[in-house]
């Protein structure tokens, strides 16, 4: 039970860093200004593991890579942590493609609770100030969406077939996550 609730701490712990370093990569990758409340939050929430991990970890055409792989570290070392406090014997090698798997399922949760945000401020405040920082974020996955799909009534339903898309891609990583969990034993 102890060992549970360790876990439970450390998920939630980890899990936070790992979204916060995603919303950093995002925010950088849609080159969203970090002069919002939620660029600073973020920005004061890792800058202290991202600032060293710059000088290990290049960047890559102007994207920050280092965000990238401290969210991996962390699902590694969460993984890591589990597998030691339930007794399980886990294969090196299962728990670094797990790490990403948890990670990739983190990023996509962090893109459907975007697109749901930027959908509501659309329909209710579109003028907000963090409205055009969730927009800029939704906007390059909307694109294609937006050229086959034509508003209905004035309507854009683009961000439900966004959803749906991306509800598709947690159905893979979900499946994928369980052929590579007997890898586990």
């Amino acid at each position: 039970m102890l060992a549970q609730l360790l876990l439970m701490i450390l998920e939630t712990l980890l899990g936070f860093l790992a979204f916060a370093l995603l919303a950093r990569f995002a925010l950088q990758w849609a080159r969203v200004s970090f002069r919002n409340p939620l660029g600073q939050f973020v920005v004061a929430i890792t800058d202290w593991a991202v600032r060293p991990a710059r000088r290990v970890v290049p960047g890559l055409f102007g994207i920050d890579l280092s965000c990238l792989v401290l969210a991996w570290l962390t699902q590694v070392v969460y993984l890591a942590i589990a597998a030691l406090l339930l007794g399980l014997p886990a294969a090196p090698v299962a728990v670094l493609l797990l790490a990403m798997l948890e990670t990739l399922k983190v990023f996509v949760w962090l893109l459907i609770g975007a697109t749901i945000v930027s959908a509501i401020f659309s329909w209710i405040n579109p003028y907000a100030p963090m409205a055009g920082v969730f927009d800029a974020l939704v906007r390059p996955l909307l694109a294609p969406f937006r050229r086959l799909i034509p508003p209905v009534g004035g309507v854009d339903l683009t961000p439900v077939a966004l959803l749906l898309l991306l509800q598709v891609a947690l159905f893979l990583i979900g499946w994928l996550r369980m052929a590579v969990a007997p890898l586990l034993a």
